[in-house]
């Protein structure tokens, strides 16, 4: 997501440190320690504006979620709309989504989400996808045993790709929409940004669910 740089975005990170952290390696190990009350501990790679994370956040007060972004402006956005809330069981990082091994423990994440990430078209780029199984290892690593993820998109091709990745990767599916509003699995169902943008235009939107394997 490619947002215009807003020249308040930084300090107002730095003036929430309670709520955004800028320096995620510092906090491996201790994510827990930034919530009211030690939950399940939920994460959303590359959460956009928030409106997702915040929104799980309202719905599943039991659980602690963490949305995680690259971008400064975008993540500034973010905390914007989620300082009024006053969530105790959410904390937001700007940090890239590749390093996640650095910032969280082995099996410290319960759940992992992916939301309408960058498609990247070009197969020059397809180590960039978030589907891609160096990206796989890596949530392998930091979700609990048996743990899972759930990848929403409109994006066709990267939808199928991620089909075929998951699957040579030998995680077990629960689940698989090809049209997620006109199916039983959208009641509950937090919508992001794009998803809402999309999903008006008539587009179809796509959804998995699945899981690493127990070794």
């Amino acid at each position: 997501m490619r947002v215009k740089h807003k020249k308040w975005a930084e300090p107002l990170m730095e003036a929430h440190p309670e709520m955004m952290v800028l320096d995620p390696e510092a906090m491996k190990g201790h994510w827990q320690d930034r919530f009211e009350k030690k939950q399940p501990l939920q994460l959303e790679v590359g959460m956009g504006k928030g409106q997702f994370i915040i929104g799980m956040a309202k719905a599943h007060p039991e659980i602690n979620f963490i949305g995680l972004e690259v971008e400064s402006t975008v993540a500034a956005i973010a905390l914007k709309k989620a300082l009024p809330e006053q969530l105790p069981n959410l904390q937001l990082v700007r940090a890239n989504g590749a390093g996640l091994e650095t910032f969280f423990e082995d099996g410290g994440i319960d759940r992992l989400y992916l939301n309408f990430s960058d498609p990247w078209p070009k197969t020059r780029h397809e180590k960039r996808r978030l589907t891609y199984k160096s990206f796989l290892a890596s949530y392998e690593r930091i979700l609990k045993p048996g743990g899972g993820l759930e990848f929403k998109t409109d994006n066709q091709g990267l939808f199928e790709y991620s089909l075929t990745s998951l699957n040579n990767y030998g995680m077990v599916f629960d689940g698989v929409w090809l049209d997620l509003h006109q199916s039983a699995e959208n009641e509950g169902n937090v919508e992001t940004e794009y998803e809402q943008k999309f999903s008006q235009l008539g587009q179809p939107i796509y959804k998995l669910a699945a899981r690493f394997r127990t070794k």
